[in-house]
């Protein structure tokens, strides 16, 4: 199996994840099954049914972050040094040329992307067109809104 990238703290956040799922979400459907189980006929009982479902996919969903997990190359970003250059992990500041817009992200994995946080995932055109580049550089990215072009204003390792 490959791995996969992911910062300290995204893997906190699967971990995380994963304790509330065995300790707190399994238990609860375990018990809400049981209670629909003592209503009597199971095949007429909605109770049932959706507490099975909910079953489904809390196992399910704690087995793919388990595989998240064991795949992992977690990556502490405050350790990297990679002589200025824009890597997995780094905070970019840019400023798009045309508008000259200040925006500032954070390259990060798949599961750790939110872009309201600035967090954009190593896949996404505009990280995939600064990796490799240093401060001072201009990145092309195709936008559905035509060719955007950045330059580069700081690098980070935070």
């Amino acid at each position: 199996m490959a791995t996969v990238p992911v910062t300290k703290r995204g893997a906190e956040k699967l971990r995380a994840e994963l304790h509330q799922l065995k300790t707190v979400d399994r238990p609860w459907v375990i018990n809400a099954i049981s209670e629909a189980r003592a209503q009597g006929d199971l095949s007429e009982n909605a109770e049932y049914e959706v507490a099975k479902d909910r079953q489904g996919f809390i196992e399910g969903r704690i087995q793919e972050v388990e595989g998240k997990l064991s795949a992992a190359q977690i990556i502490d970003p405050s350790e990297l040094d990679a002589g200025g250059k824009i890597v997995f992990g780094s905070t970019v500041e840019l400023e798009e040329e045309e508008s000259g817009e200040s925006v500032k992200y954070q390259i990060v994995g798949e599961d750790e992307a939110d872009l309201k946080l600035g967090l954009i995932n190593i896949s996404s055109p505009i990280a995939r067109a600064l990796i490799g580049k240093e401060e001072g550089d201009t990145a092309e990215v195709q936008a559905p809104g035509g060719l955007k072009r950045y330059e580069i204003v700081a690098v980070r390792y935070l």
